[in-house]
């Protein structure tokens, strides 16, 4: 019989590390790895929310909720342990007196030219963890374009943004479809058309020629597929009621993002004010906004369970009445380990 999940632990995989700043160079440690996609957002002030990955190099940021392009700053390298935050004096990335939340993901260092599509662009994958990093200039003139992602599976959701140009990042959820596509920087609901209707297998997916295959230009896109007992990409519907909805991922979730793809709410990572916290006092930080992390309308708002989370807030933003959301979760620990050991809820 096969195990009920290859990732014993999680930990290698995905983590999340706060952090004070300091406003000059410093070592932020405890990630447990080398990451290759570092996510920050300011946690008690307003500035903007900042994307490094060891694709692009780590001196390279892009905000997750503006449309500029990327620049140079913020971070200088990515650590064993870790990365280093650069002595740049403005508030978004290590200010002295701010602090901050940073979630990390691993893929597979800098990556390597995969010509699976029709471009050669440059892969950094985790198969084990199907997540991936993909980067490079396209040289398709008209159409859609197909490119290679590295997973070996279908891709469940990506994000994607033109590096040269002030676009919108564009995410497609499989569940949703490449014509409703949902904006990472925006609180919008679906009916954008950022992907391309062509292949999407376990080698490639599909570019839209006029956004993000654009002839000559630059852009980066971040690839999740769902992987038994780690990742779960999919989507529930709220009822409105501060007893809401349970969701079955099959692990205990350390990582949840959600976007209710109906209507204008606001992108949401739900996250327990200290690590070591129980299932209690739950901070929200949001993709799209350049807000300091908030409350929901009810503590607990969300419980993370040993198999999946449980909607503990009648806020629209997690559960608005009869809307459906779709969600990226990610394991603090599978629901049985692959010798068989059931999990603990929090």
């Amino acid at each position: 019989m096969a195990a009920y999940t290859d990732i014993d632990n999680p930990g290698l995989h995905y983590n999340h590390v706060k952090w004070s700043g300091n406003s000059s160079s410093q070592s932020i440690t405890g990630v447990g790895f080398q990451p290759d996609l570092v996510w920050t957002f300011v946690r008690d002030g307003t500035d903007a929310k900042l994307m490094n990955d060891a694709v692009r190099g780590a001196a390279r940021t892009i905000r997750s909720n503006a449309t500029t392009t990327d620049y140079t700053g913020e971070m200088q390298s990515f650590d064993s342990d870790g990365f280093t935050a650069s002595g740049h004096t403005g508030t978004e990335f290590n200010y002295s007196g701010n602090t901050y939340i940073s979630f990390c993901f691993k893929a597979n260092g800098a990556g390597s030219s995969n010509s699976d599509g029709d471009d050669a662009h440059t892969v950094s994958a985790n198969q084990t963890a199907g997540f991936s990093i993909v980067a490079g200039q396209s040289t398709v003139t008209s159409g859609n374009t197909a490119i290679g992602h590295g997973l070996g599976q279908t891709p469940d959701l990506i994000m994607a943004k033109n590096r040269d140009q002030g676009y919108n990042w564009d995410v497609w959820w499989r569940e949703t479809g490449y014509s409703d596509t949902l904006k990472l920087n925006d609180s919008t609901g679906t009916g954008r058309t950022g992907f391309g209707s062509g292949a999407y297998n376990s080698t490639v997916f599909s570019a839209l020629y006029d956004y993000s295959a654009y002839n000559g230009q630059d852009y980066v896109y971040y690839i999740f597929t769902s992987i038994k007992g780690y990742c779960k990409v999919g989507k529930y519907e709220g009822n409105g009621e501060d007893d809401g909805t349970f969701v079955n991922c099959g692990f205990k979730p350390k990582f949840l993002m959600t976007k209710c793809q109906d209507s204008g709410e606001h992108w949401n990572i739900p996250h327990f004010t200290l690590s070591s916290e129980l299932n209690g006092v739950v901070k929200t930080v949001s993709p799209n906004l350049s807000a300091a992390e908030r409350d929901m309308d009810d503590n607990p708002a969300i419980d993370f369970l040993s198999n999946g989370f449980k909607i503990r807030t009648s806020d629209n933003n997690l559960n608005k009445n009869q809307d459906e959301f779709t969600f990226l979760a990610i394991a603090e620990n599978p629901f049985v380990t692959s010798t068989g050991v059931p999990a603990t809820a929090r």
